[in-house]
C-alpha cells in the first residue's frame, strides 16, 4: 500500500475542514464520505469527485476505504470506531476519543482484537512546537523536581446562541458534558500527557452557571499527584476575554505557557530546594535568568493535518503514533472525575471506577428536565446528526 483511503464520517464543521486536510497530505487520500444528512453528504461528494454513504457500516463493506476518520457528535465515537475495528479498518477519531471512560474501555477491548489496525485520537497540540518543548524540558530534568501546576484556561467564551444553534450540545443525552468534554479535552489530554495521572481530584463543576444548559460550564479542579506535586485545572464558558495560562512552579524556578505562543522561563541559577536549604540569609532569594523559551520548530501546514500525516505513516511506514487513542482515556477519565466529584461533592480516587461514572451519567439523562432541543424549535432528531 503507497497511498492510504481515507473516508470521513461526519462532514459537517469539523468534518468538512479535516477532508481538506485529508486532501493535503500526500500520502492519503479521500475515497468517500458519510453522514446522516443525504444532502450534506451529497454535496460533499460532488466536491470532491467520490461516493457519499449515508450509513457508515454500507461504507465500511464497500472497501472503498483503508481508514475512517470519525467527526461526529461524541456518543456516535464509540459504536462508529468499533464497527470499523471490526471490518477491518484503521481509526483516527475526534475528540473527546468517547464520553465516558467505560465507553473507550469497550473501544481500546475492540482495538485489542485487531491489533493490526491503527487506532489513532486527533490530539492535534501534541504536535505543536509549544507543546513539544514544554515535554522536552520536563523529560530532559530541566524544570527539576516539579512542585506546582496551575492552567487557567478560560477563553472559551460562548453565548446562549452557540448552545441553542446545536440541538446536540450542552446535554446529557446529546453531549454527556460541557466545557470538560467539548471545548478542553485537548488542555486535559496535554494536562496529562505532561505531568501524568493524579490519584485523587476534587472538583467544584457549577452546572448552568451562566447559559441555559444542564451541564457544566465552570470548572475548579485540585488535583493531587502521586509524585507528591499538585495541580489546578480552571476552565469555563462565560468569563469574557479569558486566560490561556499554564504555571508550572518547579525546583529550577517558574515556567510559564501563555496564549499557545510563548514560553517564559524564570530559571533559578541553582535549584530552589538546594537555596531553601542552605542560605544563611532569611529573606534571601536565589539568583535567576529570565529566559524566553523558542517552541520546537513547526513542521507541515496545520497541527490537524500533522495528525493525518502522522496517522498515515504509523499505518504505511510503521512509524509511532503521536496520539494512540488509548491514550485518550486519561483525558476522559480526568473529566469524568472532575464531574464525578463536584456532582458527589466528594473527592475521587483515581483510577476511576467506570461503571460508576456511567451509572451516574445514565440517572443525569434519565432524570433530566431540560427543555429538549426539539421543544425549542429545532427540526429533527438531534442525536442522530453526523455533524460536529
Amino acid at each position: 500500500m503507497n497511498e492510504l483511503k481515507i473516508g470521513v464520517v461526519g462532514v459537517g464543521g469539523m468534518g468538512n475542514n479535516h477532508i481538506d486536510s485529508t486532501n493535503r497530505c500526500e500520502k492519503t487520500t479521500l475515497a468517500a464520505v458519510c453522514d446522516a444528512k443525504k444532502e450534506l453528504a451529497d454535496e460533499r461528494a460532488e466536491q470532491h469527485g467520490v461516493e457519499a454513504f449515508y450509513d457508515y457500516k454500507e461504507m465500511f463493506e464497500s472497501g472503498k476505504t483503508d481508514a475512517v476518520l470519525i467527526a461526529v457528535p461524541h456518543y456516535f465515537h464509540t459504536p462508529i470506531a468499533i464497527s470499523a475495528l471490526e471490518s477491518g479498518i484503521h481509526v483516527l477519531t475526534e475528540k473527546p476519543v468517547a464520553v465516558h471512560k467505560a465507553d473507550i474501555e469497550r473501544m481500546i477491548a475492540a482495538h485489542e482484537k485487531h491489533p493490526e489496525l491503527k487506532f489513532a485520537a486527533m490530539f492535534q497540540m501534541r504536535t505543536m512546537g509549544i507543546w513539544r518543548k514544554v515535554k522536552n524540558l520536563i523529560q530532559n530534568g530541566e524544570l527539576g523536581k516539579i512542585k506546582r501546576v496551575n492552567w487557567i484556561i478560560t477563553n472559551w467564551y460562548r453565548t446562549q446562541a452557540y448552545y441553542d444553534g446545536g440541538g446536540w450540545r450542552a446535554t446529557w443525552k446529546g453531549e454527556g458534558g460541557g466545557v470538560l468534554l467539548n471545548q478542553c479535552p485537548h488542555q486535559l489530554d496535554i494536562f496529562q500527557w505532561l505531568f501524568g495521572m493524579p490519584s485523587k481530584i476534587r472538583a467544584y463543576c457549577a452546572l448552568g452557571k451562566y447559559h441555559n444548559i444542564e451541564v457544566e460550564d465552570d470548572v475548579t479542579a485540585f488535583c493531587e499527584y502521586p509524585e507528591g506535586h499538585t495541580g489546578v485545572f480552571i476552565t469555563s464558558t462565560g468569563e469574557f476575554p479569558g486566560t490561556n495560562r499554564l504555571e508550572i512552579a518547579c525546583d529550577r524556578g517558574r515556567l510559564v505557557v501563555e496564549n499557545n505562543s510563548s514560553i517564559k522561563f524564570d530559571r533559578t541559577e541553582i535549584p530552589v530546594q538546594e537555596h531553601i536549604d542552605t542560605c544563611e540569609n532569611a529573606f534571601d532569594s536565589p539568583p535567576k535568568w529570565e529566559v524566553d523559551v523558542p517552541p520546537e520548530m513547526e513542521i507541515g501546514e496545520s497541527a490537524h493535518q500533522r495528525v493525518i500525516e502522522n496517522f498515515a505513516d504509523a499505518i504505511l511506514d510503521g512509524a509511532e503514533l503521536v496520539a494512540p487513542a488509548s491514550e485518550g482515556l486519561n483525558s476522559i477519565e480526568l473529566s469524568n472525575s472532575m464531574l464525578y466529584s463536584a456532582i458527589n461533592n466528594q473527592d475521587v480516587e483515581l483510577p476511576l471506577d467506570s461503571s460508576k461514572f456511567e451509572s451516574l451519567l445514565n440517572d443525569l439523562i434519565a432524570n433530566s428536565t431540560f427543555v429538549k432541543p426539539e421543544e425549542k424549535g429545532l427540526k429533527g432528531d438531534f442525536t442522530a446528526s453526523f455533524n460536529k
